[in-house]
């Protein structure tokens, strides 16, 4: 079983789309793109790094085993953009809450956009492009929104791409903003929107500052499930405000305001 890919190999794959499998019960455990020896560096990373994580551990755990992790390329000969693509359709699909038993996917992030572009039923595909308004009556929280529509595109200055990033919603809209201290206290939810609609939710459970720049805070946090909070919220297509140009907006319950 190779370990890498001879120059000429490299070259004839150009960028590719692979997969990791566990030999002992020939389940996919991770997804991936990238180019030349890219599919090997997990390997090298469980040996060399003391970082846990459920995709290191399951390589650690196959090689106490005696065995060997199984790389399968999936498509090759794609350029940049096709392989984040289908990269994220397939952690889409084997992450979907109805195919589980498909695969145990180990990717931390779900694929880029697939929180608009992903997985849905008729009905979820309904709901997320005919939207209902979010109107300020219908607020029961102190929210703050976050207007997250260049820091989630995944469009870079050339000089600037790192190939192996993969955009995630979270990381867009957790940090770093430009944030008055005394608001923090009073932020319940916060609010991810992208083009007009709340896309995701989140609970801050822990506020920021960065060092550099301390008058920008960014948050720790979880994605909100509850269904009482995300009927509320997600999917609402919020108003624009005419020239508004700061990605940042508070609203808080009419009873309090």
């Amino acid at each position: 079983m190779i370990e890498q890919f001879t120059q000429k190999t490299q070259e004839a794959l150009n960028f590719y789309v692979y997969a990791l499998v566990d030999p002992s019960d020939n389940k996919i455990f991770y997804i991936g793109k990238g180019n030349a020896n890219r599919v090997f560096a997990h390997i090298n990373e469980a040996l060399i790094s003391v970082q846990a994580s459920d995709k290191l551990e399951i390589i650690r755990s196959i090689r106490l085993s005696n065995l060997k992790v199984q790389h399968f390329i999936i498509r090759h000969g794609l350029e940049e953009g096709e392989a984040i693509l289908l990269e994220s359709v397939l952690i889409d699909f084997l992450t979907y809450k109805d195919f589980i038993e498909v695969a145990k996917i180990s990717n931390i992030v779900s694929g880029a956009h697939s929180f608009n572009l992903g997985i849905r039923t008729a009905d979820e595909c309904e709901i997320l492009y005919n939207c209902e308004k979010l109107n300020e009556e219908d607020i029961k929280h102190s929210i703050l929104v976050i207007n997250i529509n260049k820091t989630f595109d995944i469009k870079r200055n050339k000089k600037q791409r790192d190939i192996y990033s993969r955009p995630n919603i979270y990381e867009a809209t957790r940090g770093y903003w430009r944030i008055k201290e005394k608001k923090l206290a009073n932020i319940e939810y916060v609010l991810a929107e992208y083009k007009g609609i709340i896309r995701a939710l989140f609970k801050p459970e822990r506020w920021y500052q960065n060092v550099e720049r301390n008058n920008r805070w960014g948050f720790e946090g979880s994605p909100v499930t509850d269904s009482d909070i995300t009927d509320l919220y997600l999917n609402k297509e919020i108003s624009k405000i005419k020239g508004m140009a700061n990605p940042l907006r508070y609203f808080y319950p009419q009873t309090l305001s």
